[in-house]
């Protein structure tokens, strides 16, 4: 009796909107309380994570990309990206798809992407003949892109609560983020003012040479971090120190955009708050889904399912209606920490390979971010546009639909995550 008041006053809690940590806390302590499990298990595990020398990256890429997000860099790698693709067809809001999927990869899906490059965008789409709808409707949709790209923060964290080596899940990452952006692409192209008759930029040689000169600083960033994981030079950590420091010199020593005395300090203050949400979350998350491993929970469901779903196919669609929903009410943070240790076992029975399931996972909770009522990427346009709610429902929905074909193709298409292990 005592155990369900405790558990009804912690749903109470979460109605009233108490912040996920501390009811993620308050299930582990009544769920071990009242079960009579050991709690050691725990913190191993979390002892397991804490001393993973990833765990590392986690701050130096946040407050690399919060260097960048805060520096002019964003109008740099805008105008190289214009002036070298705004001829093409659909070349300016192909860009700004590129741009913002760039300073995802970096800042995590935290809405950093939104507001540091929204109010850029928007003016750029609006004056080369492109509809309000589907400017608002690019932007939001493209805070969470990136997340398939190295050197993404939910691709670290999910490797390490799920035990999967992270340089495969950067590779195997890579070509379902290409395939996102393409489909996104091709809706760029055909809402073009080429494609609705308007003119169009011409390349200039002479204003990309000068963007380059201006950006190739940053924009050979991402090529010598990819080269030097995979060309075996460095280690994911030693890339992201590496990363930190780069970012930090350039831009407050050599670009000068940032005051070593008055903006660094505030940068910390805000990739740190960042950091110490997700590891708040993880300390707190992680002995609630302990117990529910403990206690056999994903065994349980799998034998449910087995009545309803037969075949792996049948599971993955299951999946994927279930993570678009978890997408939709989570943070991708609290989702990879709370729902992955869940859902492995109950995969691994099915037949789905685990780096798959990772891609799966990332690509749905990437998509979840925009999934109405409540996607988080809808709140923050609507707060950065003063729009009302309702009009970025209306403006991102042909994206979510084009971002659930791409689902749906990674989902089905194995080999576009696993090619490279072949």
């Amino acid at each position: 009796m005592t155990g369900t008041v405790a558990a009804l006053g912690i749903v109470f809690l979460a109605i009233l909107g108490t912040p996920l940590f501390i009811i993620m806390s308050l299930a582990a302590l009544v769920a071990f309380t009242f079960s009579g499990v050991e709690v050691s298990a725990v913190a191993q595990e979390f002892y397991r994570i804490s001393s993973a020398p990833t765990l590392m990256t986690i701050p130096l890429f946040t407050f690399a990309g919060y260097l960048m997000a805060e520096s002019k860099s964003p109008q740099r790698l805008l105008k190289l990206a214009e002036t070298g693709l705004g001829w093409l067809p659909g070349g300016i809001s192909i860009v700004a798809l590129v741009v913002c999927a760039f300073f995802t990869a970096f800042t995590g899906a935290s809405g950093v992407t939104i507001i540091a490059l929204g109010g850029l965008i928007y003016p750029i789409l609006m004056r080369d003949g492109y509809s309000e709808k589907y400017t608002l409707g690019m932007i939001t949709a493209s805070g969470s892109l990136g997340l398939l790209f190295p050197p993404s923060l939910p691709i670290i964290l999910y490797g390490m609560v799920a035990k999967v080596d992270i340089d495969k899940l950067f590779k195997a990452g890579i070509v379902p983020g290409i395939v996102i952006m393409v489909v996104l692409s091709f809706w760029a192209v055909y809402n073009s003012p080429k494609h609705t008759g308007e003119k169009t930029n011409k390349f200039i040689l002479k204003d990309f040479v000068a963007a380059l000169k201006e950006a190739w600083l940053e924009a050979l960033l991402p090529v010598a971090v990819l080269v030097g994981i995979y060309g075996g030079i460095v280690t994911v950590t030693e890339a992201a120190a590496f990363t930190a420091l780069y970012i930090f010199i350039v831009e407050v020593f050599i670009y000068k955009d940032l005051d070593l005395f008055k903006d660094i300090p505030r940068v910390i203050v805000d990739s740190m708050s960042l950091v110490g949400g997700i590891l708040l979350i993880l300390c707190c998350a992680l002995g609630f889904t302990n117990f529910l491993v403990d206690e056999e929970v994903p065994l349980k469901i799998f034998a449910l399912m087995k009545e309803f779903l037969h075949d792996k196919y049948s599971f993955l669609l299951f999946l994927n209606i279930f993570l678009l929903i978890v997408g939709c009410l989570m943070d991708i943070f609290s989702a990879i920490i709370v729902v992955v240790p869940l859902i492995i076992p109950i995969a691994n029975d099915f037949g789905v390979d685990p780096i798959h399931l990772a891609i799966i996972f990332l690509a749905n909770l990437e998509i979840g971010y925009l999934t109405p009522p409540v996607g988080i990427n809808l709140f923050i346009g609507s707060f950065r546009f003063n729009k009302p709610i309702t009009t970025l429902y209306r403006a991102s929905v042909p994206f979510l639909v084009l971002l659930i074909i791409a689902l749906i193709i990674i989902t089905y298409v194995p080999s576009l995550s696993l090619f490279w292990f072949k």
